[in-house]
């Protein structure tokens, strides 16, 4: 049985993200959603195909990353001291709206969801990657946003997924590069993890979509 360390990669659920339709009018039945949450369709691909800045400048200390969602908003704060190049890239990629319009692609009740896949089946990314380890102490506690990398990749490498833990203890390895903590709407993020469907296990196939319309930053 494979760890949840190891569970955390990048996913290809393409096959249980479309759905197949029936013949003739009948229409598949909504899911019954957690209250605060919108039916929304599933966004379409995004393919993005950005070069790696040449000078990564992390954002002001303080700035919050707002993360507005079909079943409502919440706030990173970015932990600009820790992870310099890690939150610089991710301003950049919101500042340039690569998040906007895109699908939490994994969901796994009591343990994280997880977006920032212009392609939304898990296998996307924003062009390049950028490496900055975490410290070795570094534990995945709730509400702790961290940047999403497959097992095979190194310590701390990141493109533009990113996950939060939604369970008391991830129990991850110190892997993931930090990006920072949810500020505010954490009931925001427990609600989106009740739209995981339990049965997908540790793949973390949506029960329905909940979409990221935009990111913006609100500088410190």
């Amino acid at each position: 049985m494979r760890s949840r360390a190891a569970c955390l990669v990048s996913v290809v659920l393409a096959a249980g993200l479309i759905a197949a339709c029936g013949g003739g009018d009948d229409e598949e039945p909504e899911v019954e959603l957690p209250p605060g949450c919108e039916q929304v369709e599933e966004p379409a691909p995004k393919e993005i195909d950005l070069s790696k800045p040449r000078k990564l400048e992390p954002p002001p200390r303080g700035t919050v990353a707002a993360v507005e969602t079909s079943c409502g908003s919440f706030d990173i704060a970015l932990d600009t001291a820790a992870s310099p190049k890690t939150t610089a890239s991710f301003a950049y990629l919101a500042e340039e709206g690569v998040y906007d319009g895109t699908a939490f692609h994994r969901i796994v009740p009591d343990f994280v969801i997880q977006g920032g896949d212009p392609l939304g089946d898990g296998t996307g990314g924003p062009g390049y990657l950028i490496d900055e380890p975490p410290p070795d102490d570094t534990d995945y506690t709730r509400g702790t946003v961290a940047m999403a990398k497959t097992e095979v990749e190194p310590p701390g490498r990141s493109g533009s997924q990113f996950f939060v833990v939604v369970a008391a203890a991830a129990g991850l390895p110190a892997d993931f590069a930090l990006l920072g903590e949810v500020a505010s709407g954490r009931a925001v993020t427990e609600r989106i993890a009740e739209v995981g469907d339990p049965a997908s296990g540790q793949g973390g196939e949506p029960r329905a979509p909940v979409v990221i319309e935009r990111i913006t930053l609100e500088r410190g």
